[in-house]
């Protein structure tokens, strides 16, 4: 029951995500994805640390940096890269194929070993997601494609690195969200500088897209996906990816007027079973640790015990 409601409150992450593009066509400036990144990554990273009252310390000034750059910094830039060069449906569907990049990355840096079921999972939520937001005009453009593939590649090893560096001691999940949306925001902003320019000028709407987007959006979604990684396995924690873009085509259909076909309800079923059915297979093949650093503490204290049979 308490691995449910783990679930549950980080699936909220993915379902908060699904309203990105609904806020941003409805309030944003039109045009400045990289800003938006900024706007959403570093106010909210440096709330969240003012709140939490901890810096890091030691390594954990460069560990911040490489996982906020992997997470947000290097994730936020390419997603939106591959979202221009791209039709959405298709920069959608790369998006869905992250659980596989995290299945293989997991496997070799934590030791999950994903059952065929997870496997099947993932390609099955991926397939379903396809259904909903693929168009038979939807093209294919070779950069925004490696765009696509990287930024997946890049959240991926941000995952799973999140889960096998764990937290400094006493250091709870808010202050890691801090330090890794204000690194993640800090490497955004000179390359938001060179392709964007000067900021835009902000209306009412686009001060209330932007509060929206760095509170809920990305501050409380992003802190609870981090707060998911430390409880849940990997794999378990990016198979709730699908999520995100059934939540666009919901809140496309309920709030602004589109039409869903048979076809995308059907691809709708069968990612939300995918996702499920994910879960269920992670649960059944859970060990009690799954994070490289809790294996290694175990086995230390393990060897260090007189009673160890040599």
């Amino acid at each position: 029951m308490k691995r449910l409601a783990t679930v549950a409150l980080t699936a909220l992450a993915p379902v908060s995500w699904g309203s990105t593009y609904a806020v941003a066509t409805e309030l944003l400036p039109p045009d400045r994805p990289l800003f938006t990144g900024v706007m959403r990554a570093l106010p909210a990273g440096l709330l969240l640390t003012a709140l939490a009252r901890t810096l890091p310390k030691g390594a954990w000034w460069w560990k911040s940096a490489v996982l906020g750059t992997l997470n947000i910094g290097a994730f936020f830039p390419l997603l939106f890269l591959s979202a221009y060069r791209l039709p959405g449906g298709v920069a959608a569907v790369l998006g869905a194929a992250g659980p596989l990049f995290v299945v293989g990355f997991a496997a070799l840096l934590l030791g999950e070993r994903a059952s065929l079921r997870t496997v099947l999972a993932a390609v099955a939520g991926a397939f379903g997601v396809s259904m909903v937001v693929l168009t038979a005009e939807a093209g294919l453009d070779p950069v925004g494609i490696v765009a696509g593939v990287v930024s997946s590649v890049s959240m991926a090893a941000g995952t799973v690195m999140t889960k096998r560096w764990g937290r400094p001691e006493g250091v709870g999940p808010l202050a890691m969200t801090g330090w890794q949306l204000t690194a993640g925001g800090l490497v955004i902003i000179p390359v938001a500088a060179l392709v964007e320019g000067a900021p835009p000028a902000l209306d009412g709407n686009a001060l209330l897209g932007y509060g929206y987007m760095m509170l809920i959006n990305t501050g409380i979604a992003y802190w609870l996906w981090f707060r998911g990684i430390g409880k849940l396995s990997a794999t378990s924690v990016t198979l709730l990816g699908p999520l995100s873009p059934l939540t666009a085509a919901v809140i496309g259909w309920a709030a602004l007027g589109q039409a869903l076909t048979p076809v995308q309800l059907v691809g709708m079923a069968i990612a939300f079973g995918a996702t499920v059915a994910g879960q269920l297979a992670v649960a059944r093949t859970a060990k009690p640790f799954s994070s490289t650093e809790q294996i290694d503490r175990n086995i230390s204290m393990d060897l260090s015990d007189e009673r160890v049979r040599r």
